[in-house]
């Protein structure tokens, strides 16, 4: 830990700032005219310590390193519960002979990115993307089968029918018969026969026009606020997505990278050996030509692949793809000390052809 605080200036010190005026003793163990401002949890320094000398006290093995300090002063502003203690500006102020500070000292193993709190994907390295990949998944499947569900429950189009007994059905008609007999009423579900609807106004005409224009005004709410529902859902959804198409996307660029290197190394040399003419500018040109077309593939298919219109591991991987067999072309060029621009081989296949049909003429 006394590595950690310099001499003459402020350190940060685990959530606190230190200043000494020097270091001695075994490993710096002692310390001389320390001042210290402790940070509060809104991280302002509203705790300032003061002493004349300290000790840096630990033992092997353990995670806590003590700081006793020595003839000192202690201050720290009081937060107001009130507006009126506000004015006064309340503080708490002591002094002390030994104060002893414990101060735990982080795990050396501890994870950075989960320190910092990394959300990008592009700053996750590879453990942590493969992760963040299968708990992204899993996190949509259960998000789009919930909202499934509940969408399914609120049309209730798919509910399953329930089974009712014969009797049940004489009773109920009993029932409404001597209903009606004695109120004069009739139940609109009784004029239901087996297969007498046929459409949406077969059900309407069964209901008094007021009542016609409460369900109507209720169906329309209804398919109002599931469309709603599904809208802001389907936003919601291609975001999630989109954000998982990215860390698929990051994972295989990382080792699309890599081939990428080597598949370049094999297409910049052969084009300084095949190209012999025109210095060191013709091969450059080539080069630039190359690698912009490679860049600008892999940002178009990024892009495309984010979006979720084609799949991400093709998105990281297609400009590798595209260059692969140029690589392979040029470098067979380099071994067999041919030209770019050889085209000599054509130039025999057509004098054959020509040789061919003059013998075939003189027969």
């Amino acid at each position: 830990p006394a590595a950690v605080i310099e001499e003459g200036i402020f350190s940060d010190f685990e959530g606190m700032n230190i200043k000494v005026n020097k270091k001695f003793g075994e490993n710096d163990r002692y310390l001389d005219q320390i001042i210290i401002h402790k940070k509060s949890r809104l991280q302002k320094n509203t705790t300032v310590i003061k002493a004349k000398s300290g000790e840096l006290v630990s033992s092997e093995g353990s995670d806590i390193v003590q700081l006793v300090l020595k003839d000192g002063h202690y201050y720290e502003d009081v937060v107001p519960k009130s507006g009126n203690q506000k004015r006064n500006f309340p503080f708490a102020k002591a002094n002390f002979e030994t104060y002893t500070l414990n101060i735990e000292i982080p795990e050396e193993d501890k994870d950075l990115e989960e320190e910092r709190n990394v959300r990008t994907d592009k700053m996750k390295n590879i453990g942590r993307l493969i992760r963040d990949i299968d708990s992204l998944e899993q996190n949509n499947k259960t998000l789009i089968r919930a909202f499934s569900e509940n969408m399914i429950d609120r049309v209730g189009i798919f509910n399953p029918l329930q089974e009712i007994d014969s009797i049940e059905i004489e009773i109920r008609k009993a029932r409404s018969e001597q209903l009606s007999a004695k109120v004069g009423f009739e139940d609109p579900k009784d004029k239901l026969g087996v297969d007498s609807l046929r459409s949406a106004q077969d059900i309407m005409s069964l209901y008094p026009e007021f009542q016609q224009t409460q369900l109507l005004a209720t169906a329309r709410n209804s398919v109002t606020n599931m469309y709603n529902s599904v809208a802001g859902k389907k936003n919601d959804i291609d975001r999630r997505y989109k954000i998982y198409n990215m860390h698929i996307l990051s994972l295989h660029k990382k080792y699309a990278l890599g081939l990428s290197c080597i598949i370049l190394f094999f297409i910049g040399a052969p084009l300084g050996a095949i190209i012999r003419k025109g210095g060191i500018g013709l091969p450059l040109v080539f080069a630039i030509i190359i690698f912009l077309s490679y860049y600008f593939i892999g940002v178009f298919a990024g892009n495309y692949s984010k979006e979720g219109n084609i799949h991400p591991i093709l998105g990281a991987w297609l400009s590798t793809i595209i260059i692969l067999p140029l690589g392979v072309f040029l470098t067979r060029k380099a071994t067999a000390d041919r030209g770019l621009t050889d085209f000599s081989f054509l130039a025999q296949r057509f004098r054959s052809l020509f040789r061919f049909r003059a013998k075939n003429d003189h027969k």
